[in-house]
């Protein structure tokens, strides 16, 4: 069982994550899942309560015990790496407030891995996918307010829960729209004219009162509308265009980015509008043209 002192410190750590950070509810919940998977493997590994005292002095060898274990749990490189950054930035908090050296846990090595590409759609598909969206609900309202979400993805390069959680304050939608991204880090992104016309269509059509404060877009009993409405309309289209099961509403997201960077877009540029804190992860679309280049290469050139 965890020690008292040692639960208290990971909910203090993740109520800081949260509120000083601005992580999501879904990071909050994956990091809770990973350190309390972390403290119980390290309990049973140490034959005690592992309380505040034994916690700090964690060895190198315990981090490779913990590491070996998960591997043994068929743990992929990549969740076990997500695993690992959220133990280190949890010790980054403990030697911050409790003065401990941190150094056996910090210097435990990420395993390899490769990154997945993001997977846009062709220009052709996300229009199409734009246009079916409308196609799917009998009721007008509810039809305006998916393709405008959708919209918005693909015209602003949204990510979904920027676009849910857009306000009453937030109307009429001009040219630029503000918005407060991961991190609360703050961004302006330009609103292309079909984006803005399908949320005045929306907007037009909701039956439900929109205040300064509540959400614009709805679900059917006037709350805020879930992610999971959208997902579900997506996954609907998606099957009646024959499109790949990489086709999310998080595609739109990347056909965004990878159109653009198609176009002769700015790299830096990108980053901006995408409020990525790292240019390397604007980067994986560069590879993406690659990628798609080498196809066009491969298949066409004579000699290949």
């Amino acid at each position: 069982m965890i020690a008292p002192a040692a639960r208290d410190a990971l909910q203090n750590w993740l109520a800081t994550q949260k509120a000083l950070q601005g992580v999501s509810d879904h990071t909050i919940s994956a990091y809770s899942g990973d350190l309390t998977e972390f403290l119980t493997f390290m309990t049973e590994h140490k034959g005690q309560s592992l309380g505040l005292a034994p916690l700090l002095r964690i060895t190198v060898q315990d981090m490779r015990g913990w590491m070996a274990f998960m591997r043994g749990q068929d743990i992929g490189s990549r969740s076990l790496a997500r695993k690992l950054s959220a133990v280190k930035g949890f010790y980054r908090y403990l030697a911050e407030k409790e003065g401990c050296d941190p150094t056996a846990v910090l210097s435990a090595r990420s395993p390899k891995f490769q990154r997945k590409l993001p997977r846009p759609l062709a220009p052709d598909a996300a229009q199409d996918l734009i246009d079916t969206i409308d196609l799917q609900s009998q009721t007008p309202w509810v039809s305006a307010r998916d393709q405008a979400v959708v919209t918005l993805l693909y015209g602003c390069g949204l990510r979904i829960s920027e676009a849910l959680g857009l306000c009453g304050r937030d109307i009429p939608i001009g040219p630029t729209l503000r918005i407060i991204g991961k991190g609360r880090k703050e961004r302006v992104v330009p609103v292309i004219a079909p984006a803005r016309e399908a949320v005045k269509k929306y907007l037009e059509l909701c039956p439900y009162r929109v205040e300064p404060e509540t959400p614009i877009f709805r679900g059917v009993r006037g709350g805020a509308l879930n992610p999971r409405a959208i997902q579900r309309v997506v996954a609907a289209v998606r099957m009646q265009l024959g499109l790949p099961a990489t086709a999310t509403p998080h595609a739109m997201r990347h056909s965004f980015a990878t159109h653009l960077l198609n176009a002769g877009g700015d790299l830096r540029a990108i980053q901006e509008l995408l409020g990525h804190a790292s240019l390397s992860t604007t980067q994986a679309y560069t590879a993406v043209d690659t990628a798609r280049l080498m196809e066009v290469y491969n298949r066409a050139h004579p000699k290949a």
